[in-house]
């Protein structure tokens, strides 16, 4: 886990709960496809694990930047 991920809302949160709001703007996403890159931690996982019907996310390498 060394590497970047690169985490993108697909859905709205509209009509989701507080908690799953929070979580989306900790994450720096407010916009439907806006992408964001964060570092690869075990708290951005499971930040990302939470909201994962609402987000994509994909690894990205140090070289692929």
């Amino acid at each position: 886990m060394a590497g970047k991920l690169k985490i993108t809302m697909v859905k709205s949160m509209i009509g989701r709960p507080e908690k799953h709001r929070r979580v989306l703007r900790g994450l720096g996403l407010g916009k439907l496809n806006k992408s964001v890159l964060r570092n690869d931690t075990p708290a951005i996982r499971g930040m990302v694990q939470a909201v994962s019907h609402l987000v994509t996310a994909e690894e990205v390498t140090n070289e692929a930047q």
